[in-house]
């Protein structure tokens, strides 16, 4: 794999072309010596629930993975809480007000963005709702579909970390186990 920061040739600080790798998660620039770390970027992911157990998601309308399934969520924004981007994002992708939401799991990833591989963190969460009556399809999701959790097949989601989840998800809930 290469570098994270691999398209990367000047320095951020100084514009210089002497931009060079440091170590597997960093580059130093030789003319003034400031250092950049490629650090992992936050984002959110949601599994909502209604009153009957059937989960909300999305169909994607942007690259990568534009037209599969999967969870509303993104990127947190600066000076946001992972909460704050929770229900942000949900509001923007589907429309619904979220009530009770709580932290599950997280998962590395890399998220592929014209031609740059961003490495995240994702942050998945499970949030309750009544009802998905009024749940509107916007922003970056292209379509709502709703799910049984038993249905879910891990292969229609075209995010590696999502796949990931859904499947870890799925088999939680067909054993009746709590995510911890």
């Amino acid at each position: 794999m290469p570098h994270p920061l691999q398209p990367f040739t000047y320095c951020p600080a100084c514009g210089a072309d002497t931009f060079v790798v440091r170590n597997e998660k960093a580059k130093q620039c030789l003319a003034c010596g400031f250092t950049y770390y490629s650090n992992p970027s936050a984002s959110v992911a949601c599994f909502i629930r209604n009153k009957k157990k059937e989960l909300l998601l999305v169909r994607r309308a942007k690259e990568p993975a534009c037209g599969t399934l999967d969870l509303p969520g993104g990127f947190t924004d600066r000076y946001e809480t992972a909460e704050e981007a929770v229900y942000r994002e949900v509001k923007e992708e589907t429309g619904l007000s979220l009530g009770n939401c709580r932290y599950v799991f997280s998962l590395p990833n890399i998220y592929p963005y014209k031609g740059v591989n961003v490495h995240t963190l994702d942050l998945f969460f499970e949030c309750d709702v009544e009802h998905f009556d009024g749940a509107q399809a916007a922003d970056d999701a292209a379509g709502i579909v709703i799910l049984h959790p038993k249905d879910l097949n891990p292969e229609d989601f075209g995010l590696l970390s999502i796949r990931k989840a859904v499947l870890m998800y799925r088999d939680f809930n067909e054993h009746d186990c709590a995510i911890k």
